[in-house]
This record gives C-alpha cells, sequence and structure tokens, in this order.
C-alpha cells in the first residue's frame, strides 16, 4: 500500500563535506550452486543425452516412457539404462513484472539458486540487414519489457563483438535496455557477405566454375568461422551457469556448402568447428536456437533459392544442438515464446557407451541419434559428443584453478560471497578531474583471516581487483592492489564490528553504460568476495540535468536534534572527523535498521540559470520494494542559501527508516525538476538500493 512520505529537512553541513570529497583523490590507506541437476553426463560409464519432445502444435509431450524410445550411437543401438522426465523450473518459470512496477528500476542480483531460466539473445551483425534492424530492436525491447520473468538471467550479445564475458548476463532491465541500443549495423561484416556472392546469398545454380568462386567460398567460410568462434566463446563461458541454458540467434545464416564444379561439397573446415561447437554446447547444456532475421520473404524464386543455403546453416546448428530454427516468421517475440515454452521440461536419457567411444587414439566425434515412436512427435536432440569425458575436462580446468578464481570471480554474474562485500559506484564531477567513476567497496573485516603480531597487532594481507567493462564487455580499466592491514587491538576490534571501506577512482574516459566489477582475496585463507553494478555514466556535455551519485549517512532521531542545537558551536573538522566513517559505511554497505534516519546528498549539474543568474530547481523522493511503489513523497523546492556554484548544486534530505517498513530490499528514487527547461533535459533521476535488516 502506497502512503506519503514526510521528508526531514535535517542539517546539511556534513553531507557537503563528503560530497565535496567526491571529487578529490583521496587514496585507500595503505595499510588498511547451482538450481538444477548436471543435465548432460559425458563419462566412461554413462552418457546422458536430454531429449525435447513436442507435438505438432509445438507443445511439450510428458508422459512418454523408456519403451518409447531408441538412441543410437554410431549407428549402434545401445540399450536405455536410465529415464527420467524433468520439468525446468516451476510449472510458471517466475512470475511477470507487476503493471505498476518500474522498468527503470535497478534490480537485485540474483543468486544461483534463483536463476530459473538463462537465456543468451544473440545478433548475428555478422548477416544482418540494414532494413532489418528496427524490428529487431522493437523485438528485443519488448522481450526485456513484456516476455522477460522473475528469476531471468539474460543477455544481449552479437556475433561481430565479444560475446563471451560473463559479465553480460544480468537481471537488470536498465543493463538490457543499454545494451539493446548497441545493437548497430554492421557494414564492414556485411561487405563480406555481400562480396561473398554464395556466402549468404546464394549462387548461381548452374554448377558451372565460377573463376571468383574459390575467393567466394574462402569469404564465406570466414563468415561462418568467426560467427562459430563467437558462439564458441559464449558456450563455453555459459557452462558455469546454473541449469539448463538458451541461446537464440537471429541471424540470416551461414552456408555449409563450398561450391565447386561438380556441385556443392561440405567445408570440412566448417563442418569441424560446428562438431566442436556441438560437444561444448551438449558438455555446458546450452541449447541454440535460430530465428530468421529476415522474416518473411518475397515469393520469388530467386529470393528463396538465395536464402536457402544460409538457411541450411541455421537449421543444422540449431538441430545438432537439440533446439529448432524458426524461419519465415515476422513476429520474432512469438518466436522467442515457442522457443521458451519448448524449454519447459525435457527427458534425460542414460545408456552405457561402446567401450571404444573413449579410445585415446581414436579421436572421433560420436555420432548420436534418438528415435520416438509415437506418431507425429517430434524429437530434439544432441547430435554428439568428442570422446573425452566430462572428468579429465575438469581435471584440467582444476589445475588451473588457483590462478583463474580472482577472474573467474571477477566475471560471473554472481557474487562471490566466501568474504562479504557491498559495491556502490558513484559518478561526480568537479572543475580540476571533470568526470570520474567513484567506487567504495564495503568489506566485512570478520571474514578475513587476521595473523597476531608482537604487542597483539593484528595483521591480514589481501589482493584487490578492480574492473570496468562497456557494453560489450571490453575491459576499460582495471586496478591490481595488495594490501596489509595492520591494526592495534582497540582498532582490531572495531574493524571486527563494523568492517571497513576500500575506495578508488576510474577517471571517465567515455560516456555511456559501464559495469564496474570488484574482487578481493584473502592470502591467508584463499577466501574470495566480489560484487558489481552497473552505472550508466552520462555525458555532461550533452545529457542536459544531470545527478551525481547519492552520498548517504544514518543517525538517530536524538542524534538529529542534538546536531541541530550543536551545529552552529561545531567546527568543520569536528563535524567531518564524526561524520565521514558513518558516512563510507553507510554509503557502501546501504544495511539500516529501524527506527533510524537515513539522510542523503548529491549534486546537480547543468541546471539553467533564470533572468537573476540563479536555478529553480524541485526534488521529490519515492521510495519503491519489488517494483513497487510504497512511499511517495512530495515535490519541493531545493534550497540554494549558501550555493556557490550554480553548475553543481548541493542538494540534501532525510526521511525516516520506521517499524512500518518490514525488513526486505528497497529502492531510493530522487527526481530533479529543473522549472525552467523543458522537454526530456527538465528531469534528471538517480537511484539508491538500500536494504533493512
Amino acid at each position: 500500500m502506497k502512503k506519503t512520505m514526510s521528508i526531514i529537512k535535517p542539517t546539511c553541513l556534513g553531507l557537503l563535506l563528503v560530497l565535496s570529497c567526491l571529487g578529490q583523490n583521496v587514496r585507500p590507506p595503505q595499510t588498511p550452486t547451482a538450481s538444477e541437476d548436471e543435465v548432460v553426463k559425458i563419462s566412461t560409464t554413462v552418457i546422458q543425452v536430454d531429449t525435447t519432445v513436442t507435438d505438432k502444435n509445438g507443445k511439450i509431450i510428458t508422459d512418454l516412457k523408456a519403451e518409447d524410445f531408441e538412441i543410437f550411437e554410431n549407428n549402434e543401438k545401445r540399450p536405455i539404462t536410465f529415464f527420467s522426465f524433468v520439468p525446468v523450473g516451476s510449472a510458471t518459470p517466475g512470475k511477470l513484472r507487476s503493471e505498476n512496477a518500474n522498468p527503470a528500476l535497478p534490480t537485485a542480483s540474483l543468486r544461483p539458486e534463483q536463476v530459473r531460466r538463462t537465456i543468451a539473445l544473440i545478433v548475428d551483425d555478422l548477416t544482418l540487414d540494414i532494413y532489418d534492424l528496427p524490428l529487431l530492436r522493437r523485438s528485443m525491447r519488448r522481450f526485456v519489457a513484456e516476455q522477460m520473468r522473475d528469476g531471468d538471467l539474460v543477455a544481449i550479445a552479437r556475433t561481430g563483438g565479444s560475446i563471451g564475458i560473463l559479465e553480460q548476463f544480468t537481471s537488470d532491465r536498465r543493463q538490457l535496455y543499454a545494451a539493446i541500443e548497441k545493437i548497430k549495423w554492421n557494414p564492414l561484416a556485411k561487405k563480406i557477405s555481400a562480396s561473398a556472392g554464395g556466402a549468404v546469398g546464394g549462387h548461381d545454380g548452374i554448377g558451372l566454375h565460377d573463376p571468383d568462386q574459390e575467393g567466394d567460398n574462402h569469404r564465406a567460410s570466414m563468415l561462418a568461422s568467426q560467427m562459430i568462434t563467437g558462439l564458441r566463446e559464449l558456450v563455453s563461458g555459459m557452462k558455469r551457469l546454473p541449469g539448463r541454458k538458451s541461446a537464440i540467434m537471429f541471424t540470416e545464416g551461414f552456408k555449409l556448402n563450398a561450391t565447386e564444379l561438380v556441385g556443392p561439397r561440405r567445408d570440412p573446415r566448417i563442418q569441424a568447428a560446428l562438431e566442436k561447437l556441438v560437444d561444448l554446447a551438449a558438455r555446458s547444456s546450452v541449447v541454440i536456437y535460430t530465428i530468421d532475421s529476415r522474416g518473411l520473404q518475397a515469393d520469388e524464386l530467386a529470393v528463396i533459392d538465395a536464402a536457402k543455403d544460409a538457411q541450411d546453416g541455421m537449421v543444422y546448428l540449431a538441430q545438432q544442438t537439440g533446439g529448432m530454427a524458426i524461419l519465415k516468421r515476422n513476429d520474432f517475440n512469438l518466436s522467442i515464446e515457442r522457443i521458451l515454452d519448448s524449454q519447459k521440461g525435457y527427458y534425460l536419457i542414460g545408456y552405457t557407451p561402446d567401450p571404444e567411444t573413449f579410445n585415446a587414439g581414436k579421436s572421433r566425434f560420436n555420432k548420436l541419434t534418438v528415435k520416438v515412436k509415437r506418431e507425429g512427435a517430434t524429437v530434439a536432440y544432441r547430435s554428439g559428443f568428442f570422446g573425452v569425458s566430462n572428468s579429465k575436462e575438469d581435471e584440467i580446468q582444476i589445475a588451473s584453478k588457483p590462478k583463474e578464481r580472482m577472474t573467474e570471480a571477477l566475471t560471473s554474474p554472481f557474487a562471490v560471497s566466501d568474504i562479504a562485500v557491498n559495491l556502490n559506484t558513484l559518478f561526480g564531477n568537479d572543475s580540476q578531474q571533470g568526470s570520474f567513476i567513484r567506487s567504495l567497496l564495503h568489506i566485512n573485516a570478520k571474514d578475513l583471516e587476521f595473523t597476531e603480531e608482537p604487542g597483539g597487532v593484528r595483521k591480514a594481507d589481501f589482493d584487490v581487483l578492480a574492473m570496468s567493462f562497456n557494453n560489450e564487455g571490453i575491459a576499460v580499466d582495471r586496478i591490481v592492489r595488495n594490501y596489509v592491514l595492520t591494526l592495534p587491538p582497540k582498532e582490531y576490534q572495531k574493524f571486527l564490528a563494523e568492517g571497513f571501506v576500500y575506495y578508488f577512482t576510474f577517471p571517465v574516459k567515455q560516456p555511456g553504460p559501464y559495469s564496474f566489477r570488484v574482487a578481493i582475496r584473502d592470502k591467508q585463507s584463499e577466501r574470495i568476495g566480489s560484487a558489481s553494478q552497473f552505472l550508466e555514466v552520462p555525458d555532461l556535455k550533452k545529457d542536459g540535468l544531470t545527478l551525481s551519485g547519492v552520498v548517504l549517512e544514518t543517525l538517530s532521531d536524538e542524534e538529529l536534534q542534538r546536531e541541530r542545537a550543536a551545529q552552529s558551536q561545531l567546527s568543520v573538522s569536528r563535524i567531518e572527523n564524526r561524520s565521514y566513517t558513518n558516512m563510507l559505511n553507510a554509503t557502501s554497505l546501504r544495511h539500516f535498521q529501524r527506527p533510524t534516519i537515513l539522510r542523503y546528498g548529491f549534486e546537480v549539474y547543468n541546471a539553467k540559470l533564470d533572468s537573476a543568474h540563479k536555478p529553480r530547481l524541485t526534488t521529490q523522493v519515492n521510495v519503491y520494494r519489488d517494483g513497487k511503489l510504497v512511499m511517495e513523497g512530495k515535490p519541493s523546492a531545493i534550497d540554494l542559501i549558501g550555493q556557490a556554484d550554480w553548475q553543481k548544486v548541493t542538494s540534501f534530505g532525510a526521511l525516516a527508516l520506521d517499524k512500518q517498513m518490514q525488513p526486505g530490499e528497497y529502492i531510493l528514487q530522487i527526481i530533479v525538476t529543473d522549472n525552467l527547461a523543458s522537454g526530456k533535459r527538465k528531469s534528471s533521476i538517480q537511484f539508491v538500493q538500500f536494504e533493512i535488516v
């Protein structure tokens, strides 16, 4: 139930000091599961194959028995030793968001056990036609707004970019919308495909050798190879994600066969690459689906012939990985829904492999065939695997894991919680260093292993790895530090009780969406903690009215009253010393108890000025929970008394966290309106996620 929220008018000097510190180059102290069982199992003693069976309407068939199936390995029938039907998630894979939910609000990060569906939407921009781009973008935005459900972990990727970076998987719709906006037509790749003749556009069909055919075949092979390589990177990364995964690719397809004088011939390089991709998809529990991005084609013979070669590649790739290819459909969202419906359950069929399957001297691709006896049923399954057991691959990964754990923690869409860490990333700007990003990392000192030194001194040794990634998953900035935290007995007890904050600054090299990620490793225990945050970095030269990040502070009602009474007698330094640690902890950790006063402060940039050279700004504060508005503030004018720089106006406020607010996660929304501006630049919005514990 929504209620009106009264804003408390607190004193502001303490927050002003910390807001000004956002622009200073403050350095940190120098001494400071899976939600489902494994789907595909490949070992020397058992092979498990996941198989989907649908009726003529594309609906899942759930009542089949083991005797309804036959399975063949390399054309030899094998007896079925294990059989079960596995429903994926619950009957409804996570509820749709409320109609009243704000799609622009940030969402809490999912834990592995909360993931119901893992979906990668892949745009094959190596073949995408510029005229198909608007429809595709609209369809993907509609998917995020209407088809994405609670518990969905989603990535938007493209074959012409870096699509193997795991931090692109998110439940945050803001990050997905930003990724969709980054999908562009790739003119260079299109030149390759267009010049390839039959690469994606067909061939003359007369079977005669063209003097340029060898070059055309080479270009077609390059196009397909790059697409397959990108898919392998993505599938390899998805192996670490929970459950059975869907990779849905929008593409104009790729050519499987090279054109020769005697007719078409399967390109051996493409065939080998596809077999490796199929094997990796099986081991990673990823099903690949393909949707023709051209939709319905004109009913002309030339167009049909031109599309057929490319569609053959789409159909082959989907069928070999247990998915489906959807052709000649203009409604992409209906196609996605059909694909997701087919993922609601599958049969797990196990058999004992032939002794020669894992013969080290025969590195071959073992072909699988699954048949179902029910009339009218369509079966989808993975076409095969290489004769290497999963246990062998795991041994290789485990051997190299100590060196890679920090990087894995940094790139995973899930936080690693061996060490409890909380990250808050703030945007700011000042006249000296321009725009910057300040990241504050709260670290639970209880999770570090301290050694005892002479005199009761305690020492902890830890590494910090921090990186920022742009929306294509490319690393932009990197910080690697080692710190030795040496504490006398009293400070040690305080650190154990309150934790401490590590903070660092990245300069803004270019505006845009970024993922900021931090991992910490305790060198004594080898425990690791990680955290991440998505942030849209504004362009102050173009974006008009803009807000900084929000600084927080907590205090009791009694502390607030004492501060009001004594403020005139306090020096600036006394207020700064008293408040600074409180603000760092509150801003980074954002865990608050009831009842308390939550005080917030921020800066407003690019406000327009009236004839008296002053801005006219109003602010409104709202609180959301689970995407729903639960507390609504009243608009009020920003106090301009004491302001010196109208291009960086400081504002503050406070709200009471009373006992009516139940424990859980909340979002504080701040809306600032420039009453002298018009259009899209009239308002700016900032958010802070916090938790009542």
